[in-house]
């Protein structure tokens, strides 16, 4: 528990948790002023920050509460004269410190964020590799391991389009990812991800080894520059492939926009309305082209796939092995776990955590 504190006391050093405190009342108190409404664009902006400075100190405040909580039921339990249930409090007492360990690795990995895009929200997209329909099921699997590992994270999912497979899971899946530090913390899964295992699809129960890429990039405020010309656009209409319902496969309401230049693609078939579904896939398109920018900038674009950017054996930086063992390993950072199920459920924290401390090392030697 004294580690807890001691690590929770440097991060509210880090995060000025003091000055933020007294920032969120002045704006709390602004507010509560006369006439604070008169002007709608100033309220709103005074909303969001207030908004922001919560999201920041919620976390420090719940994990105070919790160590006072935790304490006090640890005391009681070591007062329980009866064996039983002592051990049931005890037991409580491990679950809740569990539970405080994961809230702390999100303050932890807060701590190490730099980057102006960091708190931005996210678009992830992924694609199937080598493998056929094990490729398209494996990401399927990732698809559901990152949905958990929002939801876990009270991050907001909004599923912009998908694939199917004809036989299962999905050839390609995209979706947006709302909430504070979306972008700065899933930027660690950008690149491929390796699975072995035992077929469900081969007859012979052979064990395969199967591919998928997994792309981030950050979503964009609507004033940062980002110039697309129209006519290096082409627009692709079709029919939403979602599941039933009167609108679906009914009208071309879903769109995909090809930026001819770089040869990036995205679509959108999230709405019934195919003036939303163009607006969202501009906003994604605009994300995407200035991420392609920066990376030609740095020269950089092998750094997360191999040498000809294949999606196959070599280029992965995740392996997940479900057998002839269960491990789940980081290339990057020889993070590992033996708790395979736990990892694919969305418990990516200690991943993330541990990519973020290499990043910030990297940063600091130089590299």
């Amino acid at each position: 528990m004294r580690v807890f504190a001691g690590a929770s006391q440097k991060c509210e050093a880090i995060f000025d948790v003091a000055n933020r405190e007294k920032t969120l009342a002045e704006l709390q108190r602004k507010q509560a002023e006369p006439g604070f409404w008169s002007n709608q664009d100033s309220a709103k902006t005074v909303i969001d920050e207030a908004n922001r400075q919560s999201a920041i100190l919620n976390p420090f405040n719940a994990l105070d509460k919790g160590l006072q909580d935790v304490e006090l039921l640890l005391q009681l339990s070591r007062e329980e004269a009866d064996l039983k249930h002592r051990e049931q409090s005890l037991s409580e007492v491990t679950g809740e410190i569990g539970k405080l360990e994961t809230s702390f690795q999100t303050i932890e990995m807060g701590s190490l964020l730099g980057h102006e895009l960091d708190s931005n929200d996210a678009y992830i997209s992924l694609h199937s590799g080598a493998g056929g329909t094990e490729s398209c099921d494996w990401v399927g699997m990732l698809f559901r391991m990152y949905r958990r590992y929002c939801e876990i994270s009270n991050f907001k999912v909004d599923v912009l389009d998908v694939q199917a497979s004809e036989e299962a899971g999905f050839k390609s899946a995209t979706f947006a990812v709302s909430g504070l530090n979306a972008y700065g913390f899933l930027k660690a899964e950008r690149g491929v991800h390796r699975l072995v295992r035992i077929s469900p699809f081969d007859a012979n129960k052979r064990r395969h080894t199967t591919f998928a890429a997994v792309d981030v990039v950050a979503a964009l405020a609507d004033d940062v520059p980002v110039e697309i010309n129209e006519n290096d656009l082409r627009i692709d209409t079709y029919r939403s492939s979602g599941a039933g319902g009167q609108h679906v496969n009914k009208t071309d309401s879903a769109i995909r926009l090809t930026h001819i230049p770089t040869g990036i693609v995205v679509a959108c078939q999230a709405e019934r309305s195919q003036h939303k579904n163009r607006s969202t896939a501009m906003k994604m398109l605009r994300a995407k082209v200035l991420d392609w920018t920066l990376d030609q900038k740095r020269k950089d674009m092998e750094k997360f796939y191999s040498k000809k950017g294949e999606i196959a054996w070599g280029s992965q930086i995740r392996s997940y092995v479900l057998y002839p063992y269960t491990m789940v390993k980081d290339h990057r950072t020889d993070q590992e776990t033996s708790n395979s199920a736990a990892v694919l459920d969305g418990d990516l924290n200690a991943f993330i955590l541990a990519y973020l401390k290499k990043l910030r090392a990297d940063s600091r030697d130089g590299g």
